[in-house]
């Protein structure tokens, strides 16, 4: 009808690499967005399974699918994000899920006179296999903030959120830039730590949900690898940059210091040469990095055995509990599964 004004364009960014598993979940879960006007830009890169196969399912004139050579995630991103014509940003990771009314709760508080650069957040919970048994646990970043705010609650409290929490508008997409292709570890906290920097500030709305899948990462060997302690270091020393650039004073040095405290047992002590420079780069905050402590569980192997040894049954042991919930939730997963497709042949029958 003449007069009828289109809702706002928003595009789904899913960057996807051996995701054959989840990714046709993730799709659908963005399709069923009830926001009606939306478009899903997939971009493979380099899968060495079916993920490309699956994506290409989907394929339609709402769904693109790009394949590409591996460039790693941030790589991949930044090819979708340069097919986007949205007037809005969802970025979701392929094994990561959207509620259906996700973005629609979103906008509608973007027609309550906020500017375009107003980013806007949303809860999370996170799941194993069953997204309906999603634990969401709120924390001090659930509230509306000021970015400087919001990012030394995130230093102070060793907290963050899922990526596919926000909703960034073109605009603040633009002004904060592309992802970083030097990073691997830690990507997504330093874009994100650079889009909040770059809005006016962050609206949190507890309607909107989405669905973060843990237990889906690389290997321990890969996080801890050389080069990924040296993308993570970048990326805490662009986050603090991003921070100071917006208030230098005694709280916000105070804050980064604190983040890099908290990030030091995944250096020490197996990395003297990062933990050089991260020395080197307390110093300039105007602070120190003395020895990390162990739980106080661990402490009697730590006194006996070191604190190398006292780490090393730490991780150990938080994998094994990691693995557990997993695989008590992936048995539930599949009983579930069976018995709903036994329910459908009966019912059908």
């Amino acid at each position: 009808m003449e007069g009828d004004i289109v809702p706002e364009l928003v595009s789904i960014l899913i960057p996807a690499y051996n995701a054959e598993k989840w990714i046709g979940d993730t799709i659908r879960s963005a399709l069923n967005q009830t926001w009606p006007n939306k478009e899903i830009i997939i971009v493979d890169d380099g899968s060495t399974d079916n993920t490309l196969k699956v994506a290409k399912k989907f394929e339609s004139t709402v769904v693109k699918v790009i394949a590409q050579e591996n460039a790693g995630a941030c790589g991949a991103r930044n090819k979708a994000l340069s097919f986007a014509q949205g007037s809005y940003v969802q970025w979701l990771d392929a094994d990561d899920l959207l509620a259906p009314d996700k973005i629609s709760q979103q906008l509608k508080e973007s027609g309550s006179g906020y500017s375009s650069r107003v980013l806007f957040g949303s809860a999370f919970g996170t799941f194993f296999f069953r997204h309906q048994k999603a634990k969401f646990v709120p924390n001090s970043l659930w509230h509306d903030l000021a970015p400087v705010e919001w990012i030394i609650t995130k230093f102070n409290n060793n907290i963050w959120m899922n990526p596919a929490v926000w909703l960034v508008s073109r605009e603040l997409t633009d002004l904060a830039g592309l992802w970083d292709e030097r990073l691997s570890l830690d990507d997504d906290g330093e874009y994100f730590c650079r889009v909040v920097a770059s809005s006016e500030r962050v609206e949190f709305v507890p309607e909107a949900k989405s669905y973060y899948r843990v237990g889906n990462t690389g290997s321990l060997s890969k996080r801890t690898s050389y080069k990924a302690c040296e993308s993570l270091l970048l990326s805490l020393t662009l986050c603090f940059e991003h921070l100071l650039l917006l208030e230098n004073s005694e709280r916000t040095r105070s804050a980064c210091l604190k983040y890099l405290k908290i990030w030091l047992p995944y250096f020490y002590p197996e990395k003297p040469k990062l933990m050089n420079r991260m020395n080197d780069l307390a110093h300039e905050l105007g602070g120190r990095l003395p020895p990390p402590e162990v739980s106080w569980k661990y402490y009697p192997i730590e006194r006996v055995m070191g604190w190398e040894i006292a780490k090393k049954v730490m991780t150990c042991w938080r994998s094994v509990k990691s693995k557990s919930y997993k695989n008590w939730d992936r048995l539930l997963y599949h009983l579930t599964y069976k018995t709903s497709s036994l329910d459908s042949m009966i019912h059908s029958s």
